[in-house]
């Protein structure tokens, strides 16, 4: 069967990581990306589940406190510049 190259753009270290990934599990990233599309072929459609991640509990609290701290008017607000300043003291 002929084949015929493409070309794909990604972070250099996510490839990095891919190849490092794929090679312990004995395959190069062509070969990977082969499977991937083989199995999308047979299956007509993205072999995995793509969804929205679910944020941990610990992420989850810090953005209702962060809510809570916005909607606080006691708690001071400040304008970028003046924060860096405040920082740098």
């Amino acid at each position: 069967m002929p084949t015929t190259n493409i070309c794909i753009r990604m972070d250099v270290e996510k490839k990095r990581e891919a190849e490092e990934l794929f090679a312990s599990l004995g395959m190069s990233l062509t070969t990977a990306l082969n499977v991937f599309i083989n199995q999308a072929l047979r299956e007509r459609a993205i072999p995995f589940t793509i969804s929205e991640r679910r944020s941990h509990a610990e992420t989850m609290e810090a953005i209702r406190e962060a809510r809570r701290i916005a909607c606080d008017p006691k708690v001071r607000s400040y304008e970028v510049e003046e924060a860096l300043k405040e920082l740098k003291r």
